[in-house]
């Protein structure tokens, strides 16, 4: 007769004892211990609930409260022993508590499962780091603001295609990018809507036939409501692919700040400085100053599109409900979660302290014949046809690229060879201050529209 595997709390099934290298690899206590907090807070409620209908005794709940208690501290100082053995965060803590209270740690378990168990952990953990995330979108946003108030008078060249397309300040610029973090902001608000549905008393599949009370479970856990179905519950992890998502489009608009930041500072364009601390040097050349950070969250963009992948190759090909598949989740999301939170600050830290080059950027708007739209409005407000006025600013920049001049700097006389209607107020919009000035409607370029932008912006925040 073969002797029992006892082991680990779930071996009585087993004859044999798991093989050392598959112990290794289907574990996954190194990285779910990272939920060790959520797991105990999720245990915590699920005791007290287990007293409520006199599953537990009054004594066994003061033991259970106790241990768990224990464990946590024993947690936070490092003095906790993580073992291999026991698989996964759930059964180290449950082996622990029952090393710690006897019988009644095993008592914890009734009426819940490790399927229930880790999809509950997992929206709690998510649903801290949401918080987390937003406080540094948050951070990054006011360091916006302040910028653009600074600079909502400064002058620099708008682009489409990468060629000089009309003038814009840089305040405004600016502003285009806190647009996009706040819809990133609502987009994770609306994640943890989904986040905050309770899979707990689900247990493996089909619920448990004990008189669990999952309202008080959830109310105790700040869960918004129980979920519906038993099956989906443990199975679901639509959740955590929607905050990746949400996460990947955070890094997606960092990732076009990052190439923005790194060709203005280059000689090429030359339009800002970005402070030391937040670059380095060359190890050949010693003239070089290289914008590692918004390199570094560019390039780190990808990885985050990756866990996305990731996560939804993961799901596409499961059947319900749970499957060991599962287990993959948690590494992508940690790490989202982290890259997220380091990009975030690390932009938040450096964008208070870019330095605008104000002289190179208004030289740069003056390339390209910026103003030609504004030419071209100007004839249309005169009662030219646009397809007419398109035309003959075209003859106009043509002049402008011939004789090398902005159209700013072509004279009044050769002007009205284009067109009769053209007189000296034209160079009120042919001038850089003049075009942006000029757009001073909701959304505009308008120095005093963007302080109106940024003044609603702070109110809503």
């Amino acid at each position: 007769m073969s002797s029992v595997n006892t082991d680990k709390l779930s071996s009585a099934r087993f004859a044999q004892k798991t093989d050392a290298f598959v112990e290794i690899f289907t574990a996954s206590v190194d990285f779910d211990q990272r939920m060790a907090q959520e797991d105990i807070d999720g245990s915590i409620a699920h005791a007290k609930m287990l007293y409520k209908i006199n599953i537990l005794s009054e004594s066994e709940l003061k033991d259970i409260l106790s241990g768990l208690n224990t464990i946590s501290e024993e947690i936070k100082q490092g003095v906790f022993n993580w073992s291999i053995k026991q698989e996964d965060v759930h059964m180290n803590i449950e082996a622990r508590l029952t090393d710690l209270i006897g019988i009644a740690g095993k008592k914890l378990h009734t009426g819940r499962s490790r399927n229930d168990q880790v999809a509950t952990d997992i929206r709690l953990y998510l649903r801290s780091e949401i918080a987390n995330i937003t406080d540094q979108l948050a951070r990054l946003q006011h360091a916006i603001l302040d910028l653009a108030e600074k600079e909502a008078e400064t002058i620099m060249p708008g682009f489409t295609h990468l060629q000089v397309a009309q003038p814009v300040t840089f305040g405004h610029h600016l502003m285009a990018w806190f647009e996009m973090l706040s819809r990133d902001k609502e987009r994770l608000q609306d994640c943890c809507k989904r986040i905050n549905i309770m899979p707990l008393g689900a247990a493996a599949l089909a619920g448990t036939s004990y008189p669990i009370d999952r309202e008080m479970t959830a109310e105790l856990l700040g869960f918004s409501r129980p979920s519906n179905n038993s099956l989906d519950s443990v199975s679901d992890r639509d959740f955590a692919i929607e905050f990746t998502a949400a996460g990947s489009l955070i890094m997606m608009h960092l990732s076009r700040f990052s190439e923005e930041l790194v060709l203005w500072a280059s000689a090429q364009f030359d339009f800002i400085d970005i402070p030391d601390a937040f670059c380095t040097g060359s190890s050949i050349m010693p003239q070089k100053k290289n914008p590692d950070v918004p390199e570094l969250v560019r390039g780190k963009s990808g990885r985050v599109t990756g866990h996305l992948i990731s996560l939804l190759m993961l799901m596409k090909g499961q059947p319900l409900a749970y499957n060991k598949d599962n287990q993959e989740d948690k590494e992508p999301i940690f790490d989202t979660a982290d890259t997220l939170v380091n990009s975030l600050r690390a932009f938040a830290d450096m964008i208070p302290h870019i330095c605008a080059k104000k002289e190179n950027m208004y030289s740069a708007a003056k390339q390209g014949f910026a103003t030609a739209t504004d030419l071209a409005d100007y004839l249309v407000r005169k009662g030219m046809a646009f397809r007419d006025a398109h035309e003959i600013v075209g003859l106009a920049v043509r002049l402008g690229v011939d004789t090398k001049r902005d159209l700013s700097e072509i004279s009044l006389g050769e002007l009205q060879k284009f067109s009769a209607e053209i007189t000296e107020d034209v160079f009120d919009i042919l001038k850089l201050e003049g075009s942006v000035a000029a757009r001073k409607h909701i959304g505009g370029t308008a120095p005093d529209t963007v302080r109106t932008a940024i003044e609603s912006a702070r109110k809503d925040m």
